[in-house]
């Protein structure tokens, strides 16, 4: 694919084989070639062997500035712990009725669910599309627990969930290009922290092998952490 005389441009200006502090790496992306508000993303690349499931990289974060997306939840809860999801910020709330209605349909119009442990059982009617489009509830992101309110606004918050990929490699996005460069590194710095600290018990030798900094269309830049 051709690249425009912008990005070239903005390529020219990284220089190769360099490791960027991250408030000189988003200095450069900042000077983004594209016209809307692009998001900043971390990419990582770890020493680990992602066909072994005790060495999987998964967890949540968050992002002290939010990722500047915003998210539409769904809270698949008890009739009694519906206005305590309402008054949190949820924007569905998962009654039989929208339950009923993604069986028959198969449609999810919301980026994120959330449930308490009672509403489990009722969801597996549609576990198939809630997995399928990956926002099946689970304590391993931790989007089941009796504590609406928390789940929710944490994740109204920016909180996000990361896991590692079939090439060992984490994605993340950390905010938008439109962000102050000083909300942007902390929210690299953030994130970066999280993943390191965890390090599965069994991954041996390096554990980072690189850290790129990068925006939607954008060149990647290698950075230090």
């Amino acid at each position: 694919m051709p690249r425009s005389k912008r990005y070239k441009a903005l390529v020219e200006k990284i220089e190769k084989g360099k490791v960027y502090p991250v408030q000189e790496a988003l200095a450069v992306l900042k000077e983004s070639p594209v016209k809307f508000d692009a998001a900043v993303e971390v990419h990582m690349r770890l020493g680990i062997d992602p066909k072994k499931g005790e060495q999987m990289v998964r967890g949540t974060v968050v992002l002290p500035h939010g990722s500047g997306k915003t998210r539409k939840i769904a809270a698949f809860v008890s009739p009694e712990k519906e206005a305590e999801a309402k008054a949190a910020g949820a924007d569905i709330i998962g009654t039989a009725d929208v339950i009923e209605k993604i069986k028959s349909t198969g449609k999810i119009d919301f980026d994120i669910a959330v449930a308490t442990p009672d509403m489990m059982k009722k969801l597996a009617p549609i576990a198939k599309n809630l997995g399928q489009a990956g926002v099946m509830p689970n304590p391993k992101t931790e989007t089941v627990s009796p504590n609406v309110t928390k789940m929710i606004t944490e994740l109204k918050g920016g909180k996000v969930a990361y896991k590692n990929d079939d090439t060992a490699n984490v994605h993340q996005i950390v905010g938008r290009i439109s962000f102050p460069a000083d909300h942007l590194a902390e929210n690299v710095k953030t994130f970066v922290d999280v993943v390191k600290k965890a390090k599965p018990a069994d991954s041996k030798g390096t554990y980072v092998r690189s850290i790129t900094l990068t925006t939607t269309m954008g060149p990647g830049i290698a950075i230090s952490v």
